[in-house]
């Protein structure tokens, strides 16, 4: 193994992490004077996965990756948590905009359903946005890693503002309200903890990524200063959502379920299957 390939293997989330804002941020420059249509790429984190992959765990880790990517036997209320909490939460904020500071309501017949399906049916296709662009980085690869010496609270608190900083060079550019880092953390936990309860799928936690962002503010027919309400109600609504999740249920922040964690990724690609008492060398044993 070369030194450039062992320092991966040994530092795999440092480098995850810094080559996650590395592709993401790479256009911001260029487009701010005129070089880049846009100022962004969402599929930071995908691309940061691979290649970390590639370096450090080789064909297992993609094999654990594509796993959860296609994890869907995780009982139906947990679809309809992952498919419903985004549309709940979404119409909450909603009511509480038009109810209590008289903006507009939304009219459901002008909303364009048709177009809104395709862009939800898109979103788990394109890599350049959210939903795959972010969930096989974030959760796939960075949360079992984080997860395997640490507690899903303690995962959280390191995944939580890697991820609000991530997005500030859409703060920056205005395609994102300030308040809305607010939201990101408080949506990341809410993450951590769905993805556990689905023994760590991804494709869950796709499906709330898509239902979460499919529905913009302006298609409900907020706009202006309707809109940056919005925003702040829907981030108040996520971190009080978030620390419900961690008060109400305690026993999820302590320990993730073995599904949930990235032990195989721990071996190195090298060592054989199993050692001479038919275990797979360098595993962390974790107990159900």
């Amino acid at each position: 193994m070369s030194p450039a390939r062992e320092w991966t293997r040994r530092h795999r989330l440092v480098v995850f992490f810094g080559l996650a804002i590395a592709f993401a941020w790479c256009l911001w420059p260029f487009w701010a004077v005129g070089l880049a249509p846009v100022p962004f790429l969402p599929g930071g984190p995908l691309i940061a996965a691979l290649v970390v992959i590639s370096l450090a765990e080789g064909r297992a880790g993609f094999r654990d990756l594509g796993a959860r990517m296609i994890r869907w036997r995780v009982g139906w209320r947990w679809w309809a948590v992952a498919g419903g909490t985004p549309l709940a939460v979404l119409a909450v904020a909603t009511a509480a905009n038009v109810s209590i500071w008289g903006a507009p309501a939304p009219v459901l017949a002008d909303m364009g359903w048709s177009g809104l399906a395709l862009i939800f049916a898109s979103r788990f296709v394109d890599p350049m946005d959210g939903p795959l662009g972010e969930e096989p980085g974030w959760r796939g690869y960075a949360l079992p890693h984080l997860q395997a010496t640490r507690s899903p609270w303690g995962a959280g608190m390191i995944l939580t503002p890697v991820v609000a900083v991530w997005h500030l060079p859409l703060v920056a550019v205005g395609q994102l309200d300030a308040i809305g880092l607010a939201g990101t953390a408080g949506i990341t936990l809410v993450y951590v903890w769905l993805f556990n309860h689905t023994s760590g799928s991804v494709l869950l936690t796709m499906v709330f990524h898509v239902t979460q962002g499919t529905i913009s503010y302006a298609a409900l027919g907020f706009t202006g200063a309707d809109a940056v309400r919005m925003a702040w109600i829907a981030s108040g609504l996520w971190c009080a959502l978030a620390v419900a999740l961690i008060l109400l249920d305690r026993p999820a922040w302590r320990e993730a379920p073995p599904a949930a964690t990235a032990d195989r990724g721990r071996a190195a690609p090298e060592a054989p299957a199993t050692d001479s008492a038919g275990r797979r060398p360098g595993l962390r044993t974790r107990q159900p």
